[in-house]
């Protein structure tokens, strides 16, 4: 991995994290497209350091948002910043309970996948299509709602299935509006990377020595930094526009990754 490929790595995950078309996907194409020879250590590493830098990203626009749900969490009265509190704790449990024990198995996906981020794009393209088509609510989230979007965001590990397309989709089929939805979205995954790191170092699992950190450094810049502007504005899109949009993108990049290994495989094989 070369500087300019890691500052590139980070623009996309910082571009691609706010919109539901799945950031891990792009940075797994991006790195295939690039060649990237990395071990699936290195490349985890990279993936969950550029995620951090968004995440930093969420937390100064979200600022009075996440100061609210703070405060909610040692309030012993029951409103609704205590709740949404609650709610952003419930729905982190899936998500935890995969990555304590699915780890390794989660690491060797994050290796050249190409095949299997372009199914899930497709995959992706489909709920948000499913999504759009649902009848808009006005449900707020609860307990049990949160624990269902949980689920959501669990299943979204896999790399081409959009973290934010699969909570926000998933938001809006139990009846929440897409506001609601891509709010809540932002908000729950900041906790989460914040514990994915912490776990990380307890357990020795971010060993620089297998990326240099200059590599890191730019990544994280070009994350933190696209990912400000795009927090900034995208959530409106994300209001706003069809999600059918979103899915033809989905459908069309996965359609190619899909044909780019098939047409990779029978190179070899004439070669």
């Amino acid at each position: 991995m070369g500087r300019l490929e890691a500052l590139f790595l980070g623009i996309i995950q910082g571009l691609t994290e706010f919109l539901p078309v799945s950031s891990s996907g792009h940075l797994e194409l991006a790195k295939a497209i690039f060649g990237d020879n990395s071990l699936p250590e290195e490349s985890l590493l990279f993936t969950v350091v550029v995620h951090f830098a968004t995440a930093l990203a969420t937390i100064i626009v979200f600022r009075h948002d996440i100061f609210a749900i703070i405060r909610g969490l040692f309030e012993f009265k029951d409103n609704e910043h205590r709740k949404l509190s609650i709610s952003i704790i419930i729905s982190m449990i899936p998500a935890a309970i995969v990555g304590v024990f699915f780890n390794d198995f989660i690491e060797s996906l994050f290796s050249g996948q190409v095949f299997l981020v372009g199914a899930m794009l497709l995959v992706t393209g489909a709920l948000l299509i499913f999504a759009n088509n649902a009848k808009s609510g006005e449900k707020r989230i609860n307990y049990g709602r949160a624990l269902i979007i949980g689920v959501a965001q669990a299943i979204a590990i896999l790399p081409g299935i959009s973290r934010s397309g699969a909570t926000i989709s998933t938001s809006i089929l139990l009846g929440m509006d897409k506001e609601r939805a891509a709010r809540f979205s932002f908000l729950m995954v900041v906790p989460l990377i914040f514990g994915k790191m912490a776990k990380d170092i307890l357990d020795g699992a971010f060993d620089v020595t297998v990326i240099q950190p200059m590599h890191l450094m730019l990544g994280f810049g070009g994350a933190f930094v696209t990912g400000l502007w795009a927090c900034a504005w995208m959530l409106d899109i994300v209001k706003r526009a069809s999600l059918n949009y979103f899915a033809l993108y989905c459908f069309i990049i996965g359609t190619l990754a899909i044909l780019s290994t098939f047409a990779f495989d029978y190179y070899l094989q004439i070669g």
